[in-house]
């Protein structure tokens, strides 16, 4: 089958001197691209968007960090206006059925383009290439061209054999979706603007550029609708980048000290008044959130990434995490030392209980994890808590399967029964039971801070060192160094942490 197009072409010589690099995802596009119309549901099936089950949504071939994220509510919000446009579209199901409201039934039109990427043979999603037989190819003639579709291809239930599909959505996807079940009779075409080859880049670049730029969206919200955003270096020179990370840290603190599964649950210093104790204030817990798990990458010499916000594993694919997924991953992270620290009765925690601490939030609370002569409760302590479960998760990201954890999608703003679902689901991952066992490891650990009654003059100076910015870096190394003397995973991946930060 061949689609007539229209070549548009759009170069300018200035753009001859712009830095094109196919090692960072960014080679140099075609001075051109092309507009033709298809029917809804047969492009539907070339961009791969299949029905949704409970195992559909799980992290497959279709999501690759590429595409955005599937808001159903939204799609089934167009479909309802395809059928009868607006402001029918708007009302209850009960007024639909009604006739007294037939009258506002109008046309859906959706005349704006589809903005798509064609694949080229061989070019590789997921690890997996697509074949030259689920290709779509192109015939060009100066200024018009033929879109070829497979030799295959039969229509809305085709299935590309090779497990890619020929083209991928840069932006429009709710508008497709809303044809996946669609009940109406009659001929609905999209117009479609399709690049050919283009690089995975400069398609975050243009679905930044259509919709966050001009329309203002919430920069949190865009970075979950688009993972791969977060790790583009054109954005760390610009605000956008600085804004997601921030604006995500504060969130998800403002989620660690509400929920109610939080051991942080009313534990922060939102506010960072005097007064309360040895609570972190939020400010600190923002700094460690952006110098750890929400960073894209420490330097340009260290390998070790913000898992929220660098590539992870061999695929170097950003984990599109939601917001109340990672929250549920730091409060799993925080729920498994804890319950370490409470089982542990070595020297450094019986000295902790033996101590009357009156600074308690309760009196049920565990002096080694809650009180103030614990450095699990001050600044230094969340900073290498964070560190450490954020260095092994990146660097065992592979053999954990991070990727394939994940309920499907962005649900707008986490509530609190998103996030307890995301907690017991993720409770169920090999990285769950791996975070246990480096729980047990950390939790042999002396965390007594410098002021903790019953320490040798020797002791109380080494852990002041720890006080003040050098001391972050020194008790992560320290930590690293406790766990290099454990066998297996544990201590072969604390041996690659301390190589790749260069310490000795």
């Amino acid at each position: 089958m061949k689609i007539p197009a229209i070549k548009i072409h759009q170069w300018l010589d200035d753009w001859d001197k712009i830095k094109f690099e196919k090692s960072l995802r960014r080679s140099k596009p075609e001075p051109h691209f092309y507009l033709f119309a298809l029917p809804a549901r047969d492009l539907r099936a070339l961009c791969g968007i299949y029905p949704r089950t409970a195992d559909g949504r799980k992290r497959g071939q279709d999501d690759t960090g590429i595409q955005r994220r599937h808001d159903e509510d939204r799609s089934a919000e167009i479909q309802e206006f395809v059928r009868f446009g607006h402001p029918w579209a708007g009302l209850s199901k009960a007024q639909r059925k009604s006739d007294d409201y037939s009258d506002l039934k109008k046309p859906g039109w959706l005349p704006t383009a589809i903005v798509v990427n064609i694949l080229k043979p061989g070019d590789t999603r997921n690890s997996k290439s697509i074949s030259s037989a689920d290709s779509i190819r192109l015939e060009s003639r100066s200024d018009t061209c033929s879109i070829v579709l497979p030799n295959s291809f039969s229509g809305p239930e085709w299935r590309a054999a090779s497990g890619v599909a020929p083209i991928e959505v840069i932006d429009g996807q709710h508008r497709l979706w809303s044809f996946e079940d669609l009940d109406a009779k009659g001929e609905f075409e999209l117009p479609v603007v399709a690049f050919y080859g283009l690089d995975v880049s400069w398609q975050a670049y243009l679905f930044y550029t259509i919709n966050i730029k001009p329309k203002r969206i919430n920069s949190s919200l865009a970075f979950d609708l688009y993972p791969l955003l977060r790790t583009e270096d054109w954005l760390e020179k610009f605000e956008g980048a600085a804004v997601y990370r921030e604006t995500r840290a504060q969130e998800l603190v403002d989620l660690l000290y509400s929920h109610p599964e939080s051991p942080w649950h009313n534990r922060i210093n939102m506010l960072g008044e005097s007064g309360r104790g040895e609570t972190v204030t939020q400010a600190a817990w923002i700094r460690s959130l952006l110098a750890t798990f929400v960073k894209s990458w420490e330097g340009k010499r260290v390998s070790i990434g913000g898992v929220f916000g660098a590539p992870v594993g061999s695929h170097k694919q950003v984990l599109p995490w939601s917001r109340h997924e990672q929250a549920a991953v730091l409060i799993s992270i925080g729920l498994a030392f804890k319950a370490a620290v409470k089982s542990t009765r070595t020297g450094w925690t019986k000295s902790l209980r033996e101590q009357k601490q009156q600074e308690l939030f309760k009196p049920d609370d565990d002096p080694a994890f809650a009180g103030r002569h614990t450095l699990i409760s001050q600044d230094q302590g969340i900073r290498a808590l964070l560190n450490i479960s954020n260095d092994f998760l990146f660097l065992h990201a592979d053999d954990l399967n991070l990727e394939s954890w994940g309920d499907g999608g962005d649900k707008g703003d986490p509530d609190e029964r998103l996030i307890s679902t995301a907690i017991a689901s993720f409770s169920k991952t090999p990285a769950h039971s791996f975070l246990e066992f480096l729980s047990i490891a950390l939790a042999e650990f002396d965390w007594r801070a410098s002021s903790a009654p019953g320490l040798t003059e020797d002791e109380s100076l080494k852990k002041a060192a720890y006080r003040g910015s050098g001391g972050y870096r020194d008790l992560r190394r320290q930590l690293l160094l406790h766990l290099e003397k454990y066998r297996g995973n544990i201590g072969n991946l604390a041996k690659s942490a301390i190589d790749q930060l260069g310490y000795d």
